[in-house]
């Protein structure tokens, strides 16, 4: 019998070393790609935890970086409950954001896809996706709602800053969110401001908290209110469907991008869908567009040259206009060129988007390193955008150094890339543009101290209080 064990272990061990034998020639003869560099972590948590502390430092990139100087630009890590691969190099990031949803698709931590729900825009994939992608951004395109969108954003400035006072200070993220937020509801649903409104955007507050939160979803948690916060918001968007389905008459020129939805055809484009939806695009509203104005004017003011440019770029269009007796266009505002600079600027050094996620349907290969099937990939923008070697003094606000690059290249991406580009990317810019000219025309200022919040989304943590002194030599 003892024998017997001796033989029989033998073989085994004989087997293997023919296996490993056979698989080492078969590697040798046709190189595959390898995993890329990298740690796990913790069992369970990963590295989400060490992440998460440096997401919350001055130096949230300082996470990617130290992996950076050991592995590369691409590492392999385990974040948000996923084995996760991590790029920081600009040509794979782009290569993800370019691929199809036989290659990626999105993938998000719990409690944000929880609350964004499976037919959310940011998760859907496919035809249906591009479906509509592709009729958002074009009516966000129509010159018809870029006119809309420069005639309401003026209207609620000139209401804002009209009851600002010298002797209070002025809280910029607030007054911005509450311009843009307005402004965008009324592109989406026609909703004037009012009772509505004011309720819509106390629920959307207390939804948008819990995008990134403990997965738990039982009455108290963070989690479970802002679920609670949507289904109220859902309740009231569904109401304005059906009172539109009940016209049963499609508007030939659509007014809103709930008309765009309501008049097509396609059976997918439920009404649980469209509200959703409706919900979702109110994010920018209320966060991104927002904080690209308030980050903006923080750069300003800490850069007296670029502050002086912008503000005579702006003064000089206002009085031609005011010469001609014309009224301020959509164009006029893209028109002004240092404007753009200091925006795009803003948005490579602010980050407002810090990236995407993806998950892999397949194994993929990229410059030599191969994502598994199932895995995630982080293509982190921040560190892009930050990169030495791909921008001069990369952490200097710097818009001059925009007047001779191109912005198109694959190493500046705010708002994303691909199918998933972001269709509202144009009325962002517009948006600041009409802030920021109607602010330092009207105003000078003296902003306090304040620090930029990167986790979970980027804001700024005193909401950037300024004292502003009205201008007298222009009205």
């Amino acid at each position: 019998m003892h024998n017997l064990w001796i033989v029989f272990l033998t073989a085994i061990f004989l087997s293997t070393i023919i296996l490993l034998y056979r698989n080492r020639s078969r590697i040798r003869s046709s190189p595959s790609p390898s995993l890329p560099l990298g740690t796990l972590g913790w069992p369970l948590i990963g590295e989400t935890l060490e992440f998460i502390s440096c997401a919350y430092s001055d130096r949230p990139e300082s996470f990617m970086e130290r992996r950076r100087r050991m592995y590369g630009k691409v590492f392999k890590s385990h974040i948000f409950g996923s084995p996760t691969i991590v790029s920081i190099d600009a040509e794979v990031s782009r290569f993800v954001l370019q691929s199809d949803s036989k290659a990626f698709v999105p993938s998000y931590p719990k409690s944000l896809t929880e609350l964004m729900g499976q037919s959310s825009i940011l998760l859907i994939n496919g035809s249906l996706q591009r479906r509509v992608h592709g009729l958002i951004g074009a009516f966000f395109k129509s010159p018809h709602l870029k006119a809309q969108i420069t005639q309401e954003m003026e209207s609620y400035i000139q209401k804002s800053m009209g009851s600002w006072r010298d002797d209070h200070p002025i809280f910029i993220q607030d007054e911005a969110k509450n311009i843009a937020f307005q402004v965008l509801v009324k592109a989406l649903i026609s909703l004037n401001p009012g009772e509505e409104m004011e309720f819509l955007r106390k629920q959307f507050q207390e939804f948008i908290s819990g995008l990134m939160s403990l997965p738990v979803n039982i009455p108290g948690t963070r989690l479970y209110r802002s679920l609670q916060a949507k289904k109220k918001m859902v309740k009231l968007v569904g109401k304005i469907i059906q009172e539109r389905r009940n016209i049963n008459q499609p508007s030939k020129v659509p007014k809103d991008v709930l008309d765009v939805l309501l008049n097509d055809s396609s059976q997918l484009l439920t009404d649980t869908l469209i509200s959703d939806n409706m919900i979702d695009l109110m994010i920018p509203g209320e966060d991104s567009v927002p904080v690209l104005v308030t980050l903006a004017i923080k750069y300003l003011s800490d850069c007296p040259a670029a502050l002086q440019q912008l503000t005579e770029e702006n003064m000089r269009l206002k009085s031609l206009k005011a010469e001609r007796g014309e009224m301020m266009t959509w164009s006029d505002y893209l028109s002004l060129p240092f404007t753009q600079t200091v925006i795009t600027e803003t948005l490579r050094l602010g980050n407002v988007i810090i990236g995407v996620m993806r998950k892999a349907m397949k194994d993929v290969e990229i410059k030599g390193h191969r994502i598994p099937k199932g895995w995630c990939v982080f293509a982190y923008f921040r560190s892009v955008h930050l990169d030495e070697s791909q921008y001069d003094w990369p952490y200097q606000f710097n818009p001059w150094r925009w007047q001779d690059k191109n912005i198109s290249s694959c190493s500046f991406t705010p708002f994303g890339g691909g199918q998933r580009l972001c269709p509202g990317l144009d009325l962002a810019r517009l948006e600041a543009s009409i802030f920021l000219h109607h602010f330092v025309t009207q105003f000078r200022w003296v902003a306090e101290d304040d620090s930029i919040v990167n986790f979970p989304t980027v804001r700024m943590k005193r909401r950037m209080p300024v004292w502003v002194k009205r201008r007298r030599d222009y009205s």
